[in-house]
């Protein structure tokens, strides 16, 4: 749904993530602590600047910084930074390469929705790279033949540029990167991507898993098996999630994790809510002292409140009493996972929690919220975690967490926007995630762990506090 320009602005917002898994005060002490604090303030205030600017990518004609722009400005920064598992500072597989993923996907206004890469060890910044091919998808899917167009691009003449991807939405290393660097993207020796760190860890997993059987989690140790990505909505109504990964540390080499499955590790849609069932439901609703003929529910159902200011509110983003003839409301969902990947992918751990809000009373004013829905699969004792079975808190498995951004928009009869709220939600179910956002009140928040989730937390200055924005751009190096 294209909304029309209204006085009621959609107030672009961000959220970005770097990471779940066992990260305790244990293995993460304050002057560790504060590099990730000051890195995820710093490349959340520089995207949060992009966001609310006109775009520079080369490829942006609009007026206006797209939900894609802005996500895959703030993974590139992600990727650049040594701190985070994506790009430089990928962990290693077993064999001690790196094979990097990512993927991107939108509510709507591309032919491909979404799509996802996977095994690169020579493209510098991946999610760059599929922003080249949620593009490109409008071409490749032109005329409805977008699965049968023959040879890659590479193989064609250079006048077919538009083309390459066909209609796929996943491609594997040997595809994938002679597709981007015919796009002209920035491709490096493998060795970009070595930071000493993350060879440390894989040789301490190594070394556990002949003591301990398990190269990827410790009881102690938070060793890497998380993802970085950033959920962004823009002032046009679009949610953009933007994921970026090395995977799991010591994972086997050619293994493929949630980051580039859509649905599991990645997810974003938009819908019409079903406005006829909501005030059906409450001109149903009967109080215990009010009983509403069927002929009184025909005169006043134009007429909202009145006798429904008696029955509770929905628990959703409008007041369907407000809701005029003509009136539609539509919702929108954009998420990124992190942590064990493979638990994401037994579930359709993303996919199944935008569904959860989606359908779970799709007939009913009992509408399920977007927070709601992700505390259910990714919160503690959630589906992630009952994945896992009895080798919870044993092997890694089930531990992970989810950001996202929902939008509820209503429009008139006429498409023009009478309201729009967002909220910015995330959920984990392990030691911590790491997570920085802009909240309601226009400041930058850090988080690690939640308010009393560990004992010790008040020496980590800056925890959860509300800063200016300004206070970090241009003010610290990255």
């Amino acid at each position: 749904m294209e909304y029309k320009q209204s006085h009621q602005n959609i107030t672009p917002r961000l959220i970005i993530h770097g990471g779940a898994g066992n990260i305790l005060p244990s293995n993460l002490p304050p002057s560790k602590y504060t590099k990730y604090h000051d890195a995820l303030l710093t490349i959340l205030a520089e995207s949060h600047r992009f966001l609310n600017s006109p775009s520079s990518f080369p490829l942006s004609t609009a007026s206006y910084t797209s939900a894609i722009d802005a996500a895959t400005f703030a993974v590139s920064l992600l990727e650049d930074h040594d701190l985070f598992n994506s790009g430089h500072g990928a962990v290693f597989t077993r064999d001690g390469v790196n094979e990097l993923e990512a993927s991107i996907m939108v509510s709507k206004g591309k032919k491909k929705r979404g799509v996802g890469v996977m095994g690169l060890q020579h493209v510098k910044n991946p999610i760059k790279f599929v922003r080249e091919m949620l593009l490109h998808g409008e071409n490749d899917l032109e005329g409805g033949n977008g699965e049968h167009r023959g040879p890659m691009l590479f193989e064609q003449d250079s006048s077919t540029l538009s083309s390459g991807a066909q209609g796929h939405s996943q491609l594997h290393k040997y595809s994938a990167e002679k597709l981007a660097e015919k796009w002209g993207m920035e491709m490096v020796d493998p060795s970009y991507f070595f930071v000493q760190a993350r060879w440390d860890e894989h040789i301490k997993g190594l070394e556990n898993e002949k003591t301990f059987g398990h190269a990827t989690w410790h009881e102690e140790h938070f060793f890497p098996q998380g993802t970085c990505g950033a959920v962004a909505l823009d002032t046009e109504g679009v949610i953009c999630c933007a994921t970026s990964t090395g995977g799991m540390t010591n994972k086997l080499t050619g293994r493929i994790g949630d980051t580039p499955t859509i649905g599991a590790g990645f997810w974003a849609e938009e819908w019409e809510e079903d406005i006829s069932s909501i005030t059906e439901t409450l001109m149903n609703q009967q109080g215990p002292a009010l009983v509403i003929s069927e002929t009184l529910k025909g005169m006043i159902a134009d007429c909202f409140p009145s006798p429904t200011t008696y029955s509770p509110l929905p628990a959703v983003d409008f007041d369907p009493r407000t809701l005029a003839e003509g009136d539609r409301v539509f919702r929108s969902t954009g998420m990124s996972g992190t942590g064990n990947g493979d638990s994401f992918l037994r579930i359709n751990a993303v996919r199944t929690a935008s569904a959860i809000a989606r359908y779970r009373g799709a007939k009913s004013n009992a509408k399920t919220s977007l927070q709601e829905a992700i505390t259910e699969i990714s919160g503690p004792g959630g589906d992630l975690v009952k994945s896992a079975g009895s080798r919870w808190r044993k092997t890694g498995e089930g531990e992970g967490g989810i950001i996202g951004i929902e939008l509820t928009v209503v429009t008139d009869e006429n498409g023009n926007k009478k309201s729009a709220v967002s909220n910015v939600v995330d959920d984990y179910n392990c030691g911590g995630m790491f997570r920085a956002t802009v909240d309601k009140y226009g400041k930058a928040v850090m988080r690690v762990w939640k308010p009393g989730q560990h004992s010790g937390l008040e020496k980590y200055d800056g925890e959860g506090r509300q800063y200016d924005l300004s206070e970090w751009l241009d003010a610290k190096t990255l």
